[in-house]
């Protein structure tokens, strides 16, 4: 993902001399503005928290499979938030944060970036009188992110009504020189409303080596989504440039003790939000009102909602982000080794759950792979080891971008509670509940699913029990040719979790 110091040189300074771009004569920047029309400053100049931003790049990489076979990737990784990102958290930070210019000398070689949340390579523009405009030095852009690939790309995670600027930065693939790849994000099934941002490149933009592009988006609606490159999706999906975006609704925002079906009332006073005959609307009201409020959840901290649902149903402690992806390991091989790819015979045997294979789903902490230039990256930052308070409710955002195979996760013990797909909830527009329990749950690639698995009852699910989500489908429970791996891991109730490390304490 990114290497331990800020300086590496040898690839990445030969990579600066090809693309020969001085330091103020640059095609790379970064674009997160503080003040907007629908998000300005306060009357005393403090900055909203409704300003998103999030940098990545575009490039390359490796991955280590759970065989111990490493991997070579397309792949995106972070260029800001890379703290949180090492610690399995969304990339994705307010503008106050990311507008953070790196504190230490650019040249000094001796910090790790991975302490640090701001985008990488701002820096003040000498050109603005060193105001903070987007202007950034490259050298630190490239030394990091040069095979910084991740797998799955970095989490972005936004609230209705940000907006959210988030920046493409490709800085070419340095095991495939002779690719001139250009690459996009497009947001799969994301309700937006310019195709300019919609990164397909027939209808809107695509980045080349060297440049950068900051798309915009206005989130509309709560729901788990995912992005990836739309360059030739098959190839670039299949080598890994797959990622999961969610957006948290406003419910989260009601004040503690009022009632959650007069919020979601008053959103059907907003023309973006609000039902009428709308079959597609994404809040419709509970057909009755059963006095709900937003209370605390288990770790007291205000409860969480994975939609405006007006009622509670959705309320949950924990969250889990989960992206199944599946490799091809003859493909990735020979994407290495400039020959042709061969994408009519292009068959997974490697299954994976936030890129991983079991046991390292159930390993905490990022893994790290050794590059070409010597140096180990954290190419895998997020576990899948499910932590569930006792008594408490985790929501599973599970999505699929598999371009070979459909893929199957049954819960063993405890209960799937289906409550949305495809991003909407599982309500009809006249408000009956169409949520539904089960046993396991079955994706292709391009959909996503959110699951509560509920585990309130303490006399079914005490503190210290194991219970297992996996495939039930035999030949993808391995890595390669060996067994006891694949689409596996499992799922703990704890005394308590953390609700931002997700630490389980027994």
């Amino acid at each position: 993902m990114f290497g331990t110091r800020i300086y590496r040189g040898g690839v990445s300074a030969l990579l600066l001399l090809l693309f020969a771009m001085p330091a103020l004569a640059q095609s790379f920047r970064v674009q997160c503005p503080d003040d907007t029309a629908l998000h300005p400053k306060s009357a005393t100049g403090v900055v909203s928290d409704g300003i998103k931003c999030q940098q990545i790049s575009g490039g390359d990489g490796y991955s280590t499979m759970a065989n111990g076979t490493q991997t070579y990737m397309f792949s995106f990784g972070p260029l800001s938030g890379l703290a949180d990102i090492k610690n399995g958290l969304p990339g994705t930070e307010p503008a106050s944060v990311f507008n953070t210019v790196w504190p230490y000398p650019i040249n000094d070689g001796q910090h790790d970036v991975t302490t640090f949340n701001g985008a990488i390579g701002l820096v003040p523009d000498p050109e603005a009188g060193n105001a903070i405009t987007g202007h950034v030095d490259p050298r630190p852009i490239m030394d990091v992110g040069v095979m910084n690939g991740n797998i799955p790309a970095p989490t972005m995670a936004i609230d209705e009504d940000d907006e959210f600027f988030l920046t493409l930065t490709n800085v070419g693939m340095i095991m495939r020189p002779d690719l001139f790849e250009r690459h996009t994000v497009h947001f799969h099934g994301y309700p937006n409303a310019s195709s300019f941002y919609d990164g397909v490149p027939d209808a809107s933009v695509a980045i080349n080596i060297g440049g950068s592009f900051t798309y915009y988006y206005l989130a509309p609606d709560a729901g788990t989504y995912f992005w990836h490159c739309h360059i030739t999706p098959p190839e670039h999906l299949q080598m890994g440039m797959v990622g999961q975006i969610y957006v948290r609704p406003r419910q989260n925002r009601v004040p503690s003790g009022a009632s959650l079906y007069a919020a979601l009332q008053a959103q059907q006073a907003d023309p973006r939000t609000r039902c009428g005959t709308d079959i597609l609307c994404s809040t419709p009201l509970p057909r009755v009102n059963n006095g709900a409020t937003h209370g605390p959840n288990k770790s007291n901290s205000p409860m969480l909602y994975a939609y405006n649902d007006g009622d509670g149903s959705t309320g949950y402690d924990v969250e889990y982000p989960i992206q199944i992806h599946g490799f091809d390991p003859n493909f990735h091989f020979v994407g290495m080794t400039f020959n042709p790819e061969p994408f009519t015979d292009m068959r997974d045997k490697y299954f994976l759950l936030n890129g991983r294979s079991y046991p390292d789903t159930v390993t905490q902490g990022p893994m790290s792979t050794q590059a070409s230039d010597g140096t180990p990256h954290f190419s895998q930052p997020l576990p899948t080891l499910i932590n569930i308070p006792l008594g408490g409710r985790a929501l599973l955002r599970i999505s699929d971008l598999d371009v070979t195979e459909f893929q199957t996760l049954a819960s063993l013990g405890i209960p799937m509670h289906v409550v949305g797909i495809n991003a909407r909830l599982l309500r009809d527009v006249s408000g009956n509940d169409m949520t539904y329990d089960t046993n396991s749950i079955t994706l292709g690639g391009g959909e996503s699913i959110d699951v509560i698995l509920d585990a309130h009852d303490v006399n079914l699910y005490p503190a210290g029990s194991t219970y297992y989500l996996y495939t039930p489908n035999l030949d993808h429970l391995s890595n390669d040719a060996e067994n006891f791996g694949g689409l596996m891991t499992e799922v703990h109730i704890c005394k308590s979790v953390d609700p931002i490390t997700k630490v389980c304490t027994n």
